[in-house]
């Protein structure tokens, strides 16, 4: 039987939702739900309808997983504990130092309703939180270095967008070569968030909107910018879209530890991602892990789940013998 989904928000990374869908053929969507007008919003997919949000109730046992495609800063800390506590579902929240907040809230209304409520699924958090979970059990003396991009943040260019007097906005996240370099080499640098990287905005502000009062909001947003070196540049929406319309991303996991009696040998550790489409690849990931929340009701769980929850198996759609025979 096919697992039913339901994409609530269909932008950017909800068309990704979609694409990804039709590459697992064990899943199925259902409907999508969208604060638009739903006449307005066309879908690829035959058979499957387009709501209203405010309908999402209706579609009670009628949807296996619900997979919530709003954004970190306001929208997910709202969406996901009220969808939590009517369907078992997946979101991509990637505020980092709010994750303890939000996996309590999520937690309790997943359990009032007997529900899997799986948060911050992505690359990262989620790939990279794995990646820096496995390589620290196995090199436990040892440091953790992330880096991330160069790339868009969805995350980071929404939280601009949310702010008064913006039409749209990208921001780029790049690394610092020199802390790379000096973390690939092994020397264990002690780096602050400042020192990893720096973060670029590009911004297309309303017309007669205060740019300096803009500017001055993004470099002071606490959890998104106020830690980094930030610059922001203000352009027309025509050098936006013609300069800044794809969504790349990527980024490292490092783990440098040392074993031997005397800690004499050292090893590196890294996984590294290079990403055509942010979005795209952030929703296949959704995908496999939407099919293990699924499992995971189907065997009595309840609750908020991270991805450390999952055992691996439960993210294929192969059987645990053909797994073993092709991977082992």
């Amino acid at each position: 039987m096919k697992t039913r989904v339901g994409i609530y928000g269909y932008g950017n990374l909800g068309r990704g939702i979609e694409n990804a869908i039709r590459q697992n053929p064990d899943m199925e969507l259902i409907a999508v739900f969208t604060r638009r007008p739903p006449e307005s919003v066309k879908i690829a997919t035959e058979g499957a309808v387009v709501c209203g949000a405010d309908d999402v109730e209706k579609y009670k046992g009628k949807i296996d997983v619900m997979i919530i495609c709003g954004g970190s800063a306001t929208d997910l800390p709202v969406q996901t504990p009220k969808l939590a506590s009517m369907f078992s579902v997946v979101d991509s929240f990637d505020t980092h130092a709010r994750i303890p907040e939000h996996f309590a809230n999520v937690d309790a209304e997943a359990k009032k309703g007997g529900n899997v409520a799986m948060i911050s699924v992505g690359w990262d958090p989620g790939m990279f939180s794995l990646n820096r979970f496995y390589a620290g059990v196995i090199l436990p003396d040892g440091k953790d270095y992330t880096f991330w991009g160069k790339g868009v943040s969805q995350g980071h260019s929404d939280a601009i967008r949310r702010i008064d007097g913006v039409l749209d906005a990208k921001q780029y996240t790049i690394p610092i070569d020199r802390a790379l370099e000096a973390v690939r080499s092994g020397a264990d640098p002690e780096l602050s968030t400042r020192e990893k990287h720096v973060r670029e905005c590009f911004v297309v502000a309303e017309e007669g909107a205060d740019k300096d009062r803009i500017e001055k909001e993004i470099k002071e947003m606490p959890n998104y910018f106020a830690d980094y070196d930030t610059t922001v540049h203000f352009i027309s929406a025509e050098e936006l879209k013609r300069d800044h319309g794809a969504i790349p991303h990527g980024g490292f996991v490092i783990r440098s530890g040392k074993t031997g009696a005397k800690l004499e040998n050292k090893h590196i550790i890294e996984y590294s991602l290079k990403l055509d489409s942010n979005p795209e690849f952030t929703a296949s990931v959704i995908v496999a892990f939407a099919r293990a929340v699924n499992r995971m009701k189907n065997e009595g769980a309840s609750g908020c789940k991270t991805v450390f929850d999952v055992p691996p198996i439960y993210l294929s759609p192969k059987t645990s013998e053909e797994i073993i025979s092709s991977l082992l």
